[in-house]
């Protein structure tokens, strides 16, 4: 092929013109908005280009599934957001927790995982279990002391979540990852809470941060993306080599959609955390509530380790009610309320509630924490945009109509 358009013979037949128009774009147009590159064919200039391609010196472009210039753009962004040094991107958040399992484990191998850990990722390690020879050992994130004991030669990954993502413990991070690379073990986390803005994983020496860009990042309850973030060279080159051979890839479209909304996260993350602090503590003097489940509270479980390991909350948390609700009755309170959605993810402009039956979704024994009282059902409760004194007032109304004495 050659090196420029102009050296092109003229194009005469119409299907031609179609096919390879030649097109006369004036330089010089600049904009905030990343340009949206699109494509599956990368086009080289020679072959000699093509065949050099992996040799990390002559070409870096090869085919679009990989990466395109909006796709790097947006890794670059998430990088230096949370201070990493590479970036993968995934379909989803569960694709991005696949990506690690999947590179890292085979047969015989052995990872932990916290009691609190997020649904779908004990599902996929309980899978691996099932199908594929991997033993999953769960752990109590919030005996860091006991880690050590736990690990053995074969363990190969430790997975944690900061805070979890139903019952918001927020774990000794630093004590774990200690544990871990006195024995050689990888450490991986979610780190979605925070959008990698409030807790800096690489600080702490944690290799692997995997995040649901469908959630802050995106901003607008429309996106489905994950990204895997890593400050080692050789483990970059490891689970990018395994996202090749599994076909992982994402939109030049979505791509956007994220990089549109990243200028924002900062202001859009204090502005869930100021809401969803003031409707906690609302939720804190009501009778009704048995406990408020949030990091930045006093009450909640790991809150001296929040203080120490993060700048911020964000718009998530939970509430316990008392003991004497029944799960009908908390159902009814949260269809009764009119500003709360009822849906799954979060993230975005609109508030959601969600309940939650705790003790069906861990082993007996570990949920409630040793030492609490009058424990009922659970609700995660996501804070939006929404005017916190309308929010407030819907809680109100929902809780007077289905739980007030």
């Amino acid at each position: 092929m050659s090196d420029s358009p102009s050296d092109k013979p003229a194009s005469h037949y119409l299907q031609t013109v179609a096919v390879q128009p030649e097109l006369d774009i004036a330089p010089g147009f600049a904009s905030f908005s990343p340009a949206t590159h699109r494509g599956s064919t990368v086009v080289f200039r020679n072959l000699a280009e093509l065949r050099a391609h992996g040799d990390g010196a002559t070409t870096y472009w090869r085919y679009g599934l990989h990466a395109t210039p909006t796709s790097e753009a947006l890794c670059q962004h998430l990088a230096l957001l949370e201070g990493a040094r590479h970036t993968l991107l995934q379909p989803s958040g569960l694709a991005a927790i696949s990506l690690v399992y999947f590179a890292l484990l085979k047969s015989g191998d052995d990872v932990l995982v916290p009691h609190n850990v997020y649904g779908p990722n004990r599902d996929h390690g309980e899978w691996l279990a099932r199908d594929f020879g991997v033993t999953v050992r769960y752990y109590d994130p919030m005996d860091a002391a006991a880690v050590p004991a736990l690990i053995q030669p074969n363990t190969r990954l430790i997975w944690m979540e900061s805070p979890g993502s139903v019952t918001m413990e927020v774990p000794d991070c630093g004590a774990i990852v200690a544990a871990a690379r006195a024995r050689g073990v990888l450490t991986a986390i979610d780190n979605t809470w925070s959008a990698g803005v409030y807790f800096r994983p690489f600080e702490l020496g944690i290799d692997i941060s995997v995040q649901a860009l469908t959630k802050y990042q995106s901003g607008g309850s429309d996106v489905l993306m994950g990204a895997v973030l890593t400050c080692d060279d050789a483990l970059h080159a490891r689970l990018k080599r395994t996202r090749m051979l599994m076909g992982w890839g994402v939109s030049a479209d979505d791509c956007h959609l994220v990089l549109r909304s990243l200028p924002s996260l900062p202001v859009r993350l204090a502005a869930h955390d100021r809401a969803a602090r003031e409707v906690a503590e609302w939720l804190h003097q009501r009778p009704e509530v048995a406990r408020v489940l949030h990091p930045a509270l006093p009450d909640c479980p790991g809150h001296a380790n929040w203080r120490r390991e993060f700048t911020g909350a964000s718009g998530l948390f939970a509430i316990v009610l008392r003991e004497r609700y029944t799960r009908q009755q908390v159902d009814a309170f949260v269809e009764a309320l009119q500003l709360f959605a009822i849906g799954w993810s979060w993230g975005g402009a609109h508030s959601l509630a969600v309940p939650y039956h705790v003790q069906g979704m861990r082993p007996a024994g570990t949920w409630p924490p040793a030492g609490w009282h009058d424990t009922g059902e659970l609700v995660r409760l996501y804070i939006g945009l929404e005017d916190t004194r309308d929010l407030i007032a819907d809680l109100r109304q929902a809780i007077e109509a289905t739980l007030a004495a």
